[in-house]
């Protein structure tokens, strides 16, 4: 874990694990109390429906319709991952970290997460960037983490674009940049995190005015690019 010395803003919070399974995996719009018909659902999964392959896994882990089963949930997890299924690949990654229906093992994890990071899976991306800033299963690398939370914060993720803020701000694995430090912490707090807004005060407390209403508008003209991709 990280220790309250090295980055106090990073270990207050959640860091590898932070992204449910459900949140990644569950297709948008789907019910989450909607009971399924596992028998069907298993046999569209034969056919080749990979809807159906990930609303068992879903299942599974979730114990609808079905007792709950993380061995099971990691089958048909691994079986839509293998057909390239980037969130898929994300969330088994996951069970690999957690050990839930698996032996636990970060370098398994790290594979299924680098598959889908390279599709440009957030979540993927953000834990690989964890990994390598808490030295879990990698030698520790500042620089690395940095690379993967930019990748995971320029597609939208949260506490990626939080991480990469403080990173900034204390100049771990990147030249200290104030500017983008509350550029990226902005950007966090304009989504509602709170820990961004406090921790924009702080670093705008060694800003210039100028500084910081160019920084406000780079985040606002990132919000305004991001709604358009969200409608």
């Amino acid at each position: 874990m990280i220790s309250q010395q090295q980055v106090p803003a990073l270990s207050r919070r959640p860091a590898l694990l932070a992204l449910l399974l459900v949140t990644l995996s569950m297709p948008v719009g789907l019910s989450v109390s909607a009971q399924p018909n596992i028998d069907g659902l298993k046999s569209l999964s034969d056919a080749g429906d990979k809807a159906a392959t990930r609303r068992l896994a879903e299942a599974y882990y979730l114990g609808q319709g079905v007792d709950q089963d993380f061995k099971q949930a990691a089958y048909w997890y691994e079986k839509l991952a293998k057909q390239g299924d980037r969130r898929a690949q994300t969330s088994l990654g996951l069970m690999y970290a957690r050990g839930y229906g698996v032996d636990k093992n970060i370098a398994t994890a790290r594979k299924w997460w680098s598959f889908a990071a390279a599709q440009n899976d957030p979540g993927a991306q953000f834990n690989l960037g964890t990994l390598y800033f808490e030295g879990t299963g990698v030698a520790q690398d500042d620089a690395q983490a940095v690379r993967w939370y930019r990748e995971a914060a320029s597609r939208g993720h949260i506490q990626a674009q939080f991480n990469l803020g403080i990173m900034y701000s204390e100049g771990k694995g990147v030249e200290k940049d104030l500017r983008s430090a509350y550029y990226w912490l902005a950007v966090a707090s304009e989504q509602g995190d709170e820990d961004a807004r406090t921790q924009l005060k702080k670093v705008a407390a060694n800003m210039s005015p100028a500084q910081i209403t160019e920084s406000e508008a780079r985040a606002k003209e990132w919000m305004k690019n991001a709604r358009k991709t969200w409608q």
